[in-house]
């Protein structure tokens, strides 16, 4: 029988092998899903809320082992896996006290003699995650659809099968009954299977552009709803009003985190001439300051990439760019899957530092002329999932943020998913949105009732 290895990235030890389920156990996932939805639809929002609100509990109490669990199976600085443990609590608690009322039936005034709009669930959601944040993403997914009332079908990325089945087993431990939540150890062939199920109603998929297509054409395939949060190459732009060591600070925390493997890490900045080569020498401080290494290790800043052939990429897509005229002035090199952290100045449209995606730790600095130019060269990317613009003038601030094409605008902030504010992207960054009561509604039947004399 087939398996998946869990592999520690930082030195390639084998941690653990778990088996892949056949078409059988599949097929008994999707029965049980059919089955508990009644049950679980059935109950009334207080009872999920306390199902969810015990899940929040357990999460935090269990935070350090969890923790270590995500740094094992794909290298996340043990710092940083403790506070997504305690992000994903802030996420179900959000959930359960909010659910409610972003669902409670809507009047609307008609020439009937009622008329009301209903949000109901609608059965299995089937879940495709990535293993970067390999609990945070499941849960800013999970705690609204489970909310509204659905039931959920989980296939995680292969190398973080262990934190799969451990929210599995802590949903049942919250008192979900089996079923509620399923954790789905399968390979990529299923995912057809999985989507024409007629118990499956609906998928939510965030990983890469190609991923995310492939999904998208099975589901509407068979008229499945979908919703994609894909790729991003996020422009952080620093204006001559900058405070520029803030930016600076920011900007380095906000590309290295997670080893620079996270969507909406910043990836292009694009930075006034009036002020690049302070930012530039600023940013230099802030890079030599980290310190890349064992992920457990509580001085490592910046631990291993998840995978060998995630580090090899962003290797070509450095060597490329330098071919084209980009210049190396920190890092450049690695060993296996720990990449020191990089810094490349002279970047320019055409260097894949520039057009793609570079999912790892490399900082690339572009200079602009003005805000017109900067504004121009952040859309130019097929990627539209988020932004930064850094300047004094928060009215100018504004008036710039409207003009890029994202999902989201952070001025004078990191970009970061918080449970209030809805979460997604526009281009080949996907469609619909996570978080928020716009994630709640995007697993509903938004059903109109009208009654007559």
């Amino acid at each position: 029988m087939k398996s998946f290895k869990s592999i520690f990235p930082f030195d390639q030890t084998e941690i653990a092998e778990y088996k892949i389920m056949d078409n059988a156990a599949i097929d008994n996932a999707l029965t049980l899903s059919e089955k508990i939805f009644p049950h679980w639809s059935g109950k009334p929002f207080e009872y999920r809320a306390e199902i969810l609100k015990n899940v929040a509990r357990l999460l935090l109490e269990r935070k350090e082992k969890f923790a270590a669990l995500m740094t094992s199976e794909m290298g996340k600085v043990l710092k940083e896996a403790v506070a997504e443990v305690e992000k994903c609590a802030l996420g179900c608690n959000y959930y359960a006290e909010n659910a409610q009322q972003f669902l409670q039936d809507e009047i609307v005034k008609t020439g009937y003699k009622k008329s009301f709009i209903a949000y109901q669930p609608i059965g299995a959601v089937f879940a495709i995650m990535p293993w970067n944040f390999p609990f945070w993403q499941v849960f800013r997914f999970a705690a609204p659809t489970l909310m509204a009332g659905n039931v959920a079908l989980l296939k995680h990325s292969p190398n973080v099968c262990g934190c799969s089945l451990a929210i599995q087993q802590l949903f049942e431990d919250a008192g979900a009954a089996p079923g509620v939540f399923q954790s789905l150890i399968a390979d990529t062939d299923i995912t057809e299977k999985i989507l024409s199920s007629n118990i499956v109603q609906a998928v939510s998929l965030t990983g890469s552009e190609k991923a995310g297509s492939s999904v998208a054409a099975i589901a509407s395939a068979h008229i499945k709803k979908s919703v994609l949060e894909l790729g991003g190459s996020d422009a952080f732009i620093v204006l001559s009003d900058a405070d520029v060591q803030k930016a600076a600070t920011v900007a380095v925390a906000s590309r290295m985190q997670n080893t620079g493997q996270s969507c909406i890490a910043a990836k292009r900045f694009l930075v006034a001439d009036e002020v690049a080569d302070d930012f530039t020498e600023a940013v230099k401080q802030e890079i030599n300051k980290l310190k890349q290494g064992d992920p457990f290790d509580a001085s490592t800043t910046t631990g291993p990439m998840a995978r060998l052939d995630l580090a090899e990429k962003l290797q070509v897509q450095l060597q490329a760019s330098v071919a084209k005229g980009a210049e190396i002035v920190l890092g450049g090199t690695r060993s296996g899957c720990n990449y020191q952290p990089t810094l490349l100045l002279n970047v320019q449209p055409g260097m894949p530092a520039f057009d793609e995606e570079t999912f790892g730790p490399l900082f690339s600095i572009t200079r602009v002329k003005g805000e017109e130019e900067a504004i121009a060269l952040a859309n130019n990317s097929r990627y539209g999932l988020g932004g930064n613009i850094w300047t004094k003038d928060l009215e100018r601030g504004i008036m710039l943020s409207k003009k890029l094409n994202s999902g989201s605008v952070f001025i004078n902030s990191m970009v970061k998913s918080e449970p209030a504010l809805p979460f997604g992207g526009v281009k080949k960054s996907g469609y619909g949105r996570e978080l928020s009561k716009h994630g709640i509604m995007e697993f509903v039947n938004v059903k109109t009732i009208t009654v007559s004399e």
